[in-house]
């Protein structure tokens, strides 16, 4: 027996593919009036934004460290040699609070991965400096996590990934406010 043919048969549409095309669809019945087309973006990307967090935090759980402080560590790794900053700087290289930066501080001290110390030149200053062991342990974290990134990212074909990274610095720099310019010493 020859099975019918399909082809050409109405069927009802599939099943939304995703969570967000789910809310999306309920919304669409329960108020049609509204256009809730950006659901499609923003939900998506705020999705994927919890779920890229939860596979990078796994990374940095493995060195027993918290996004926080992975990222404080990030800091004063990218300052270069010495691999220190003062806490407002390493404020406004995480863009969290100096509250915030305090209690990381205080936690990656106690871990023997920073220390505090005067700043040279100003006995009022204080500044925060990768330890040797905080720069090693470091080194190690952030291997991992690029390879993580790489692997995250492999999902897509380059191309697309080529794409998604231009079309997201474009729209970030509409909703960013700019980064002020560097000052420069005057003589």
């Amino acid at each position: 027996m020859t099975p019918p043919d399909t082809a050409h048969t109405a069927h009802p549409d599939p099943a939304p593919k995703d969570h967000v095309a789910r809310i999306q669809a309920a919304w669409r019945q329960e108020r049609p009036d509204l256009d809730v087309a950006p659901q499609g973006v923003i939900g998506r990307l705020h999705r994927i934004a919890t779920l890229l967090t939860q596979e990078l935090c796994t990374v940095y759980g493995r060195y027993d460290l918290s996004e926080g402080e992975f990222d404080v560590l990030a800091a004063l790794r990218r300052a270069g040699a010495p691999f220190e900053r003062a806490p407002g700087e390493l404020a406004a290289h995480t863009m969290v609070t100096t509250g915030a930066i305090t209690k990381r501080i205080d936690r990656l001290e106690r871990g023997g991965l920073v220390a505090r110390r005067r700043a040279t030149g100003d006995g009022r200053g204080r500044v925060v400096a990768l330890t040797d062991a905080g720069r090693a342990l470091f080194d190690r974290a952030f291997t991992d996590h690029i390879r993580n990134e790489h692997r995250l990212l492999a999902a897509l074909p380059p191309s697309e990934a080529a794409t998604l990274e231009h079309l997201l610095t474009s729209w970030l720099a509409q909703l960013e406010p700019p980064v002020p310019a560097p000052e420069r010493n005057r003589p």
